[in-house]
C-alpha cells in the first residue's frame, strides 16, 4: 500500500517554526518557582508559520 505524505507546512523563515520561547528572568518568586516570560517571534507573531500573503501585500501604500 502506498504511504501518504502529509502536506508540508510553510514555516517562518525567521524562527523555523519555533515561534515562542520561555526565557528565565533569573531568581525565583516567593513560592520557589522560576520567573519566566514568553518571547514570541516578531516576524510571525508567535504562530510559527510563514505569511500566506504575497510580499507586495505587506507593503502599505500612501497617497
Amino acid at each position: 500500500m502506498p504511504e501518504h505524505t502529509p502536506a508540508r507546512v510553510r514555516l517562518c523563515s525567521h524562527c523555523d517554526g519555533f515561534a515562542s520561547a520561555k526565557v528565565t528572568l533569573g531568581g525565583r518568586d516567593c513560592h520557589g518557582h522560576l520567573r519566566t516570560i514568553t518571547a514570541h517571534c516578531p516576524a510571525c507573531h508567535g504562530t510559527g508559520t510563514g505569511s500566506t500573503r504575497p510580499a507586495t501585500a505587506l507593503v502599505s501604500t500612501g497617497r
